[in-house]
């Protein structure tokens, strides 16, 4: 099956990173539906797309959409990946991929039953080093990963004045940080290392207890200066510190947090073995770190001439030419749309079951902070 077109629901931050990111792999994306028609009629004039949809009905009945990206608010994945799989579409999932593992289980087991091609978005593992680090930790360059150090740290939501629907967990779930940010940290760690989780202890943070909510709409990773405001109670995680046992003995301890200032949006982690360790941190993407114990540490740049075959196909420019976050959308959806096109799974990027495996951490986080115990991974 070659692909008409997308269609994206949401047109918010991340909305417009898919609308963008779809068309630099040469799909056309035909139309986008957002939260109401008004927000849709002008996310469909921002994009420069044709079609401002009324519903996801509509979505589902068009002939000419092959594969719909979900960009919606969190509590809304579950039901629109369910019609959209029903409906024969192609499915690329921002995470989370549902509000628990359940649902995630139940979205993969259709996916199965229809023989759709499905994508949880995290996207994170699709910058070249990312990749790179795992053909090393593959080739035993730095022996068996036995500790693990890392965090992901932003700063959006530092004032009690800063504002986004993630805040609401009627939109968002019950976990907020975890969810949002330390998914993609966590996901990246276990691509890269090759470890598999199977107990978490955790204690999350909610440092800003009462925040002042504005009456209009606000865009994410923005300072909203609305003078009309009403103060809410908060109760999701605001930051979290996070130990992690492997199926092989080794440990991590992980900070995620998003009220860190200065921290625009740090993924930093590293891996260390009985050879030496490995450095990333997506703020600095075109490097990678080589530990070493007894000779000079080494930095590793981003040049495709330089790098393992898998790692190459996820950079898109020569060596010295900056690379980022956009295009780790790009590369994870152009292994999506390869396989759409040639009809086959080539397990190169996050499938629901990564989502799920996800979701499995994340409620085990959840349940760790409540109990003040260690938690087995399902």
């Amino acid at each position: 099956m070659k692909i008409k077109s997308a269609a994206v629901i949401g047109t918010g931050f991340i909305g417009t990173v898919h609308v963008e990111s779809i068309r630099r792999t040469g799909v056309h994306v035909k139309g986008v539906l957002a939260g109401n028609h008004e927000s849709t009629k002008i996310g469909a004039q921002k994009l420069l797309v044709d079609q401002a949809y009324d519903s996801l009905n509509q979505i589902c009945e068009d002939k000419d959409v092959t594969v719909v990206h979900v960009t919606s608010p969190n509590a809304l994945h579950y039901s629109q990946v369910k019609d959209l799989l029903n409906a024969g579409k192609h499915v690329v999932c921002e995470k989370p991929l549902a509000l628990s593992a359940q649902e995630g289980k139940e979205l993969v087991d259709l996916a199965k039953k229809t023989g759709l091609i499905h994508a949880t978005c995290f996207n994170t593992r699709f910058y070249p080093m990312v990749h790179e680090a795992k053909h090393l930790i593959s080739q035993k360059l730095i022996g068996a990963p036995r500790y693990v150090k890392g965090h992901y740290h932003q700063d959006w939501l530092t004032l009690d004045t800063d504002w986004n629907w993630r805040l609401e967990s009627e939109k968002a779930g019950e976990l907020r940080a975890v969810a949002d940010i330390g998914s993609h940290l966590i996901d990246q760690i276990g691509f890269v290392s090759g470890l598999k989780v199977t107990e978490v202890f955790a204690d999350l943070h909610t440092l800003v207890p009462v925040r002042q909510k504005p009456t209009g709409p606000v865009q994410t990773f923005t300072i909203d200066s609305t003078s009309v405001r009403e103060a809410i109670n908060m109760s999701s995680d605001d930051a979290a510190g996070i130990l992690l046992r492997f199926h092989n003995g080794a440990r991590a301890t992980i900070s995620i947090s998003q009220i860190s200032s200065g921290r625009k949006n740090s993924i930093n982690w590293e891996i260390s073995g009985p050879e030496g360790s490995l450095a990333f941190d997506s703020e600095n993407p075109e490097q990678l770190w080589i530990g070493h114990r007894g000779r000079a540490n080494e930095v590793l740049h981003k040049d495709p001439g330089m790098l393992s075959a898998d790692a190459a196909k996820t950079a898109f420019y020569p060596g010295g030419h900056v690379e980022g976050f956009s295009e780790t959308f790009r590369g994870l959806f152009e292994r999506v749309y390869e396989d759409i096109n040639s009809e086959t799974e080539s397990n190169s990027y996050p499938t629901f079951a990564d989502g799920v495996k996800s979701l499995e951490i994340t409620d085990a986080i959840a349940q760790s902070s409540k109990n003040s115990a260690w938690v087995k991974i399902s």
